[in-house]
């Protein structure tokens, strides 16, 4: 369990993760917050979602036996390196999402660097190459919760768009967050009052949690 308080530059916070039903696709992610905050979330309230969960209610959650998996995925899956927090890119079905996501010629250029810069010594230039949406893709096996175990997952659309229609329509800051448990922690969209720099600082012990704990919200609260 990790602790529920952080303190950043004399400032005490609490970090608030908010349970909630297993997500669907199609669930608005607004009336999510919405129905499990109520009577919780407070004004100043900062209201953080993982980046994953986010996706699956957008349709982004793909099954692998329904992933058809290509000569290009099946060749270079076995050449990208795991990532230290998960499988990555380095299988067929999420090197295929990887593919049909931002396309094959990308794909091949960022092998092909890739395999450059390790023979230089230089290690992560393929997802560099590949880009964001590359990297966000989550193997199957990654989630322990079924169905979504046997389900290779795409990053989040517009994550940016999602959380200003959040601060639009509660008033509060939002962000979309991408934590791991061994210290990685990105914000990859937020309203535009969102400090990147804080936020990830008071996110990167990942509060709530890497496992089956059904939290893909987080209140971070200034305590006074």
């Amino acid at each position: 369990m990790k602790e529920n308080f952080r303190t950043i530059n004399a400032k005490r916070f609490q970090r608030l993760p908010i349970k909630t039903e297993i997500l669907k696709p199609n669930d608005d992610i607004l009336e999510v917050i919405k129905k499990n905050t109520k009577g919780i979330l407070q004004p100043h309230d900062i209201i953080t979602i993982s980046e994953s969960p986010l996706a699956i209610t957008q349709n982004r959650a793909i099954p692998i036996d329904k992933i058809k998996i290509g000569w290009i995925a099946r060749l270079l899956w076995r050449f990208v390196s795991n990532v230290k927090y998960g499988i990555g890119l380095h299988s067929p079905s999420s090197m295929q999402c990887a593919v049909d996501e931002v396309g094959a010629i990308r794909i091949l250029f960022a092998a092909f660097l890739g395999a450059l810069g390790k023979l230089i010594g230089r290690k992560g230039d393929f997802y560099r190459i590949a880009g964001k949406q590359a990297a966000l893709i989550d193997a199957a096996t990654t989630s322990p919760i079924p169905p979504y175990d046997k389900c290779v997952i795409k990053g989040p659309k517009a994550p940016e768009k999602v959380a200003r229609r959040i601060k639009r329509e509660l008033g509060n800051p939002c962000a979309v967050m991408d934590i791991n448990d061994i210290g990685g922690c990105w914000m990859i969209g937020g309203s535009e009052d969102i400090d990147k720099e804080f936020l990830e600082e008071v996110m990167n012990d990942n509060p709530q949690g890497q496992g089956a704990e059904l939290t893909p919200i987080c209140l971070i609260r200034e305590v006074k």
